[in-house]
């Protein structure tokens, strides 16, 4: 059963075939200068089952992610503010300070996803050189001009400029999204920019003779030729990455190497609020840390995510979420009751792999884990199975443990059910009060009673 993703570049599902021994995975990562969005956090996490699909397939995974540490300016024009230099006035502290904070912040977010760490973890700040030199190249061979303020990739000498985005089939005037400025093209980007002399800049280095520092589309390109080198196979992010980010880099990075850098591209879409994205320009958004201080676990957002296919835009709401952490912990218990795991059932495992390897399809993946639990199949069997699919899912239900009840509650729900057997029904009564007081419920069931922690 091949693994087949849909490729944003030519509009089609396609079989993945490896250029090497390892799948050369590059996701773009944060620019560091706030806390990551849920609506960030979806793209990590379909990145995450990307990859979990990809070592399910017995794949080895070089996987890199940037961290955008400088460059990274307030609009697409190549003008305003360095959102990183924008966040260190506000907060009154130093860049690498902004940096390293919300770096961490975003680690700890990825853990509580449960988001597999990527192989090499690179800041753009820590790869000048590599970008200097790129540039350097870009001027010698003609894809690039210098002007007063800026050095600029020119777009009109990539004959396939845009197909990422599809862009020559898009009227794009200058005015209309852009102004043209000192370019000579509309569509031409900023790979190296100089400091205005009137700023005050806490990043910035001197190269073509004058202060400066680099485009954000820039460091992708450098520091993925580094690590995965001028060729490789899978390139990630999300969908407003698609017009600029990644179009100009595929531009910079063919001119660069004069050989198409990635084989297949693939685009996480949306998390929306409302009928608008989730967005931080825009000021609608919600942290992991608001979920959880809404009561609702990391895990809980990932299970929400994975009822939706990563290439369909997904509403957020509480009731939603909600609605998930329940499906959640129904999954944990079902799973707890089975007992200990004992062998693969091969039927299942086949229809998974065959799920998981149609471009990722995680809801349908979902689907049948239940169905899977409604079988007539062993408890052995049935656990051994979910817990093979959770190493794609990422869910961590083979953490789930039966909580210890205390002996003092357990001689309470002793004495409960003798005086039940006694039919002293007051008396069962108020013990069963005694326990709940004490933070248990005490069921009665088929199999006798059951406790379990409020």
């Amino acid at each position: 059963m091949k693994l087949k993703l849909f490729n944003t570049l030519t509009r089609k599902k396609e079989e993945l075939k490896p250029i090497g021994e390892k799948v050369g995975l590059y996701t773009c990562g944060p620019t560091v200068y706030n806390y990551a969005h849920i609506g960030n956090l979806r793209t990590y996490v379909f990145e995450d089952i990307l990859k979990r699909v990809l070592l399910y397939n017995e794949e080895k995974v070089n996987h890199v992610m940037n961290i955008t540490d400088v460059g990274h300016l307030t609009d697409d024009a190549d003008e305003g503010e360095d959102k990183l230099e924008k966040a260190a006035k506000k907060e009154k502290k130093n860049a690498k300070e902004i940096a390293e904070f919300y770096t961490k912040a975003f680690q700890k977010d990825l853990e509580e996803l449960n988001i597999l760490p990527p192989t090499t973890l690179c800041k753009a700040t820590d790869h000048i050189k590599e970008q200097i030199e790129m540039v350097e190249k870009l001027l010698k061979d003609g894809f690039a001009y210098e002007t007063e303020n800026a050095i600029y990739f020119d777009t009109t000498k990539d004959a396939n400029y845009g197909e990422l985005a599809n862009l020559k089939n898009q009227e794009l005037q200058a005015g209309k999204r852009v102004e043209i400025g000192e370019k000579k093209n509309i569509h031409d980007f900023a790979i190296w920019k100089f400091s205005k002399l009137e700023e005050k800049r806490q990043m910035e280095w001197k190269a073509f003779g004058k202060i400066g520092f680099p485009g954000w589309h820039l460091e992708c390109s450098a520091m993925s030729i580094k690590y995965l080198g001028e060729h490789f196979d899978i390139h990630c992010g999300g969908v407003d990455h698609i017009p600029v980010h990644h179009t100009n880099e595929i531009a910079q990075s063919t001119a660069f190497t004069g050989k198409k850098p990635v084989d297949i591209w693939m685009h996480g879409e949306f998390l929306l609020t409302g009928k608008v994205k989730m967005a931080k320009s825009d000021g609608n958004f919600l942290t992991l840390e608001t979920l959880k201080e809404k009561g609702f676990i990391p895990l809980a957002y990932r299970y929400f995510l994975l009822q939706a296919h990563y290439r369909k835009q997904l509403n957020f709401s509480w009731k939603a979420l909600e609605a998930a952490q329940t499906g959640l912990e129904k999954l944990q218990k079902a799973i707890l009751n089975l007992g200990e795991p004992t062998e693969i059932c091969k039927t299942y495992e086949k229809k998974f792999l065959k799920t998981i390897n149609d471009d990722l399809n995680t809801p349908q993946a979902l689907a049948l884990i239940w169905e899977l639990l409604k079988t007539s199949k062993t408890n052995g069997k049935k656990k051994a199975t979910v817990l093979k699919f959770d190493e794609v899912l990422g869910l961590e239900l083979g953490k789930i443990r039966q909580e210890e009840i205390p002996t003092n509650i357990k001689g309470l729900a002793k004495k409960r059910e003798q005086a039940r057997k006694e039919k002293k029904w007051s008396e069962s009564d108020k013990l069963r009060k005694e326990i709940e007081n004490l933070g248990f419920t005490v069921e009665d069931t088929s199999d006798g009673q059951k406790i379990n922690k409020l």
